[in-house]
């Protein structure tokens, strides 16, 4: 309610001073600010008909006022008081609110809006209140690993610029963490900027981690509060090494193969399951009780048959955490005999036996002038067909790249042999000659006519087919005539002969073809005569009979002649 001054005192400046009464139903009113924006504070008082001025005060802890902002109402004239921590950061309205620009901290007062008349003063106070959001909260100082059973040190979870200072809190894959001795400390403290009144929270947590923690996600958060309450904010990530002692060892075999086969290089691998892993190692081969230290790679290279076996490794200092492995080295032998290049004669026995020996069973497989063969050769009695290129291969299925082969290269020789044989063509007109030639190397054939040496060149030979091959010639021979065959190789020269008679059918056609010749004369002669005698007989009637008579004797005659002279010929 308000109250008028003593008549003795009728100054503005004895009403300033005098106690001032709050409106009716004005209670405290407060403005919630964030920190860095501006305040605005309404008077809160219905502005009188009668008004002077309006003023603004805060108060000082121990409830002194500050002045800091006046506006007349009659003059229309804003002034601003002259402190400090206000300089350009106020303006005051027509009606009479205040505004402070970028809030600060020590802007949290007790703020009094001031309506003055001639004979009273109104007020109404205003608590302000700054609010500052904290930093994103940091894990910092983070432990470069953490170790099992160990309670250590894990980081420092630090928010700054916070107002009113917030609480952090710690989480281990999302759950809070509370502390617990022995296994989880959690330290908190604050510390406030003397200047800024902002506060930095930090909160150290040291913890004891077991295996369940291998990339386990810690985290922590500031809960604060705000212009419009309680709010939370969280940290990234982090994830921890997680050192543990090994408390197995593993042996492997690189490069991972199915099988391995003499010449091949491996490498032995030990491994720990513990982190950071062992760098070294303590590795068994077969037959030898010590071992031998190497990092964790062991490596042997062209291995053969005799490095089957056991093998192991161990940890350097904790010899009996030990791992084994075996390893078997495949292997292959073949043995062909006879082998390379082998020259036999026709007829000869050859025993063949290709041989394995191998760390499994093996496949073989023989090859002749690259054609598989059903089965392994075996020669009693070798013939020219049985010559070519023989191969044994063998091979270990399960085991890739190991193959072996050997191959023969037989020959088979043989002196020439022939046989002779004769055809006649049908018509009679000539006979074929052919000379069968067996032999390797391929003989030559040479046709000679005995007694002459004529060379007879026009022949026609066959394919050279497993050792044979024949020569033939054709011949109309007027006489009895022999024809030898020669056939000739690096071994021996063979000779063959064959008696081939004259052509007799050629000389009764010729003596058929005489007789219808003589046959045709003598009819074209008998019909001369006749022409001849019946133009007598028409000329001379009576005397033709005589000369007819006579001219067919003549005619007897002649065809008997005739006769006579056939029979000589043939």
């Amino acid at each position: 309610m308000a109250s008028k001054a003593a008549p003795s005192c009728r100054l503005v400046f004895c009403l300033l001073i005098s106690a001032a009464v709050l409106r009716p139903g004005l209670g405290w009113y407060t403005v919630n600010s964030a920190y860095g924006d501006t305040i605005v504070m309404p008077c809160r008082v219905d502005v009188p008909q009668n008004l002077m001025f309006g003023k603004w005060k805060y108060e000082k802890g121990d409830g002194s006022p500050v002045f800091i902002a006046f506006r007349s109402s009659t003059k229309k004239s804003v002034h601003y008081d002259d402190v400090p921590e206000y300089k350009d950061r106020l303006s005051l309205s027509e009606n009479y609110t205040l505004s402070i620009s970028n809030a600060r901290i020590s802007d949290k007062k007790r703020f009094v809006c001031m309506l003055v008349t001639e004979d009273n003063v109104f007020e109404a106070p205003t608590i302000v209140k700054v609010f500052k959001q904290p930093s994103k909260p940091e894990i910092v100082s983070k432990a470069p690993f953490l170790e099992t059973e160990q309670l250590k040190k894990l980081g420092d979870c630090v928010s700054k610029d916070s107002y009113p200072p917030g609480n952090i809190t710690w989480y281990r894959g999302g759950k809070v963490l509370q502390s617990l001795e022995g296994e989880v400390v959690i330290i908190f403290t604050k510390k406030m900027d003397p200047v800024t009144q902002l506060y930095t929270m930090t909160s150290s947590l040291e913890y004891k981690t077991t295996k369940a923690d291998i990339k386990m996600p810690f985290t922590c958060s500031v809960s604060y509060y705000g212009p419009s309450g309680q709010k939370t904010v969280h940290s990234e990530q982090a994830v921890f090494d997680i050192y543990y002692p090994t408390e197995q060892v593993t042996i492997q075999v690189l490069p991972p193969k199915n099988a391995i086969k003499e010449g091949d290089n491996i490498t032995l691998k030990c491994l720990g399951n513990g982190n950071p892993p062992p760098e070294e190692f303590l590795f068994y081969l077969p037959g030898q009780p010590e071992g031998i230290r190497s990092s964790n790679t062991y490596t042997l290279t062209d291995v053969r048959r005799n490095a089957t076996g056991d093998y192991k490794c161990s940890l350097i200092d904790k010899k009996s955490m030990i791992a084994s492995t075996t390893i078997t080295v495949h292997y292959l032998d073949l043995s062909l005999n006879p082998s390379g290049e082998v020259t036999k004669q026709i007829g000869d026995a050859l025993p063949v036996s290709c041989t394995i020996s191998a760390s499994r069973n093996a496949t073989v497989v023989w090859m002749k002038d690259n054609t598989r063969l059903k089965s392994s050769p075996s020669f009693s009695s070798l013939h020219y067909q049985d010559a070519g290129n023989y191969v044994c291969e063998t091979a270990l299925q399960e085991v890739e790249g190991l193959k072996k082969r050997e191959s023969l290269t037989l020959i088979v020789e043989g002196k020439p042999q022939i046989k002779m044989t004769k055809k006649t063509d049908p018509s009679g007109l000539s006979k074929t000659i052919i000379c069968h030639v067996e032999g390797f190397p391929k003989p030559a054939i040479q046709w000679t006519i005995t007694g002459s040496g004529s060379v007879i060149n026009q022949t026609e030979e066959s394919p050279y087919i497993n050792g044979r091959y024949y020569s033939k010639i054709i011949i109309s021979p007027e006489e009895n005539v022999t024809l030898t065959c020669t056939a000739e190789n690096q071994l021996e020269r063979t000779v063959n002969s064959l008696n081939v008679s004259a052509n007799e059918n050629r000389e009764k056609v010729n003596d058929q073809a005489k007789l219808i010749v003589g046959i045709v004369v003598g009819l074209l002669l008998a019909a001369l005569v006749a022409g001849v005698v019946y133009w007598l007989y028409m000329k001379k009637s009576k005397t033709a009979s005589k000369h007819v008579n006579k001219d067919l004797g003549n005619l007897e005659e002649n065809k008997k002649l005739e006769e006579n002279n056939h029979k000589t010929e043939a």
